[in-house]
């Protein structure tokens, strides 16, 4: 899966919560200032060339989708994180962040308690 861009991924991140909209929906939800027509617009067709969305036809104009689950792009990208600052180690990126943002030990209980609940789930599937 390709890498996209900061402004690729906005409009991804936009289009994942919509699930089916027009380039005008899209440019509602941006904070201002809002991005031209014509930027979005582009965008979304090389969002549709990487093959991250595709569209289906709305009257005269078209209705953009997501073809990239949100998950599946988040799993790749932490891994590719991972991979090129923590040397592949979960444990190295996970003793980073608790470091350097000051995780506090009730934090670090609930993630192993979220953890050991996935854990289970795997378990009785």
């Amino acid at each position: 899966m390709k890498q996209l861009t900061k402004a690729e991924e906005q409009i991804m991140q936009i289009m994942w919560q919509l699930k089916l909209c027009t380039v005008k929906e899209m440019i509602e939800k941006f904070p201002e200032p809002k991005p031209a027509y014509n930027t979005v617009s582009t965008i979304v067709r090389i969002l549709e060339d990487k093959n991250f969305v595709d569209h289906e036809t709305f009257g005269k104009g078209y209705k953009y989708f997501p073809l990239v689950k949100k998950s599946s792009y988040s799993n790749q990208s932490l891994h590719k994180l991972m991979d090129g600052y923590f040397g592949g180690s979960f444990k190295s990126m996970v003793s980073f962040f608790v470091e350097k943002n000051d995780v506090s030990v009730g934090e670090l209980e609930g993630i192993l308690k979220e953890i050991n609940k996935l854990e289970d789930q795997k378990k009785t599937k």
